[in-house]
């Protein structure tokens, strides 16, 4: 497991922080986001879908649970925030093992259907704008992927 850490002054840094990890994502990435309610999850996939070429608004799918944008890759981007661990499965293989990258915030309400290897990303807050964003990567690929980013 590869830990590293960035510090955001603002929004906008955190939403540059996204778009550099975004040139280097591939087809079937995951990436687990973490943090408070306003901590800027949603901040930062936005960040990541202009690095991925998204060209839509992006906000977050907090009542459709799963929202889908093309770009350079496919983004898949869900929030199941609503969803509880003992409810039937809703699909999330065919995204994680599709064709594109998928964010999802508040990953660890469904720990048990996340892939094995993820790379997971924690944003705390700091103060009013600025933030700390931990990487966290299992399993080789994001492993690797922590090391390039920082």
């Amino acid at each position: 497991m590869q830990h590293v850490e960035w510090i955001s002054q603002n929004e906008e840094e955190t939403a540059q922080f996204a778009h550099k990890l975004a040139q280097k994502l591939s087809s079937g990435d995951v990436l687990a986001l973490e943090g408070d309610l306003g901590a800027g999850k949603t901040a930062f996939t936005k960040g990541l879908a202009k690095g991925l070429g998204v060209t839509r608004m992006v906000n977050s799918p907090t009542f459709t649970i799963i929202k889908e944008y093309m770009g350079r890759l496919p983004l898949y981007h869900m929030d199941v925030y609503r969803v509880s661990e003992s409810e039937e499965d809703l699909g999330f293989d065919e995204y994680f093992d599709g064709d594109g990258v998928t964010v999802v915030e508040w990953a660890h309400l469904i720990k048990d259907h996340l892939p094995e290897e993820i790379l997971t990303i924690y944003i705390y807050r700091l103060g009013d704008t600025s933030r700390r964003i931990v990487l966290e990567g299992k399993g080789e690929r994001y492993v690797k992927l922590c090391k390039e980013i920082i």
